[in-house]
């Protein structure tokens, strides 16, 4: 945060892409690459759900950092001598020098990682999910959901183009704005958006399409951290998302399909926003509400129709090392 200055959010990503022809110099391998996220993050939870619904977990098997950072980067403090068994490092930091030393960019999360050679290849975030939906076909499971189709490609894209700005980073923009009238821009972007999208979704259960899309991913993300974090650390306070009917049930029909709910981890998220960003809360002390247990309440959003995987089929029980902790979630997500 910077006085008297409105956010910007850093996007200069590593590019480079992971593809089925290699082109970039890096082919897709299953194992040979790892996918570092922290549950914490909602950029990095998009690569988790689309992984999952993907059926992508042997292929890209994932490294999970801890909820806290300092300005060295994420560290690797839940594997056993706070070093990722695989890469053998303690900080996403290392990874990033190992590409080019003294990175001077984010050191963000999601990444992929090269294992053979411990460099980071992308932690280019809208290009991850896509790639896996498109580049990553050859390994999916059976039943995988077509998350991108191409017929609806420009519409997703469309949309996804309007939530990023509004209510993705919308939300980091008021949080962070270093003015009130920069604070007050976002925050009637912010809500304008919701509203339009909540007319959006009243009559229509997913936003592209009758089927779960990147769009649904990317928006989820944000919503489902809205009442934990967002309305009162970044001041996103008109109302609560349990105050807005239509999202509020739009969020939880997602909660409750597998591969979303079952990826949350409302501990981490809390610790993270509330003890890393100490210029909001400078007292470091984390929240002990609110309540979760209304994820799982009824939302009455299959009344609308659509198929969440359209030809596909859900994917199956999330690998056991990769259950979030119980605890940190309400219950295990049930498909309504």
């Amino acid at each position: 945060m910077t006085r008297g200055k409105e956010y910007s959010r850093d996007d200069r990503y590593l590019t480079t892409r992971i593809t089925a022809d290699g082109r970039d110099g890096f082919p897709v391998e299953p194992g040979r690459y790892r996918l570092v996220v922290s549950r914490a993050c909602p950029w990095a939870g998009r690569s988790v759900i689309v992984r999952r619904l993907l059926g992508l977990e042997a292929a890209l098997p994932m490294a999970v950092a801890g909820p806290t950072h300092d300005e060295r980067s994420w560290r690797f403090d839940l594997d056993p001598g706070g070093r990722d068994p695989v890469l053998g490092i303690e900080r996403l930091q290392e990874a990033y020098f190992a590409r080019h030393p003294g990175y001077d960019r984010g050191i963000t999360v999601p990444a992929i990682v090269d294992v053979p050679s411990g460099q980071v290849v992308t932690n280019d975030v809208p290009q991850i999910t896509i790639d896996l939906s498109l580049e990553w076909e050859a390994y999916h499971r059976n039943g995988a959901p077509a998350l991108y189709p191409p017929a609806l490609r420009p519409e997703i894209d469309a949309v996804n183009e309007v939530v990023y700005r509004d209510v993705n980073n919308g939300v980091y923009r008021a949080g962070f704005a270093g003015s009130q009238e920069s604070y007050a821009d976002a925050y009637e972007r912010l809500f304008s958006r919701l509203d339009r999208l909540s007319a959006r979704l009243e009559g229509s259960r997913y936003l592209v399409g009758d089927t779960i899309t990147e769009a649904d991913v990317r928006l989820f993300t944000t919503l489902v951290r809205f009442d934990a974090v967002y309305h009162g650390h970044f001041k996103c306070n008109r109302q609560k998302l349990s105050e807005m009917p239509v999202l509020w049930a739009y969020a939880r029909d997602l909660f409750q399909t597998p591969g979303f709910g079952d990826t949350v981890d409302f501990d981490h998220i809390k610790r993270h926003y509330f003890t890393v960003q100490d210029d909001i809360n400078p007292t470091g002390i984390v929240p002990v509400g609110p309540d979760p247990s209304g994820w799982l309440a009824p939302h009455g959003r299959a009344a609308l129709g659509g198929r969440p995987f359209g030809d596909g089929t859900p994917p199956g029980p999330v690998p056991a090392a990769e259950v979030v902790p119980a605890g940190h979630n309400p219950a295990p997500p049930v498909s309504r």
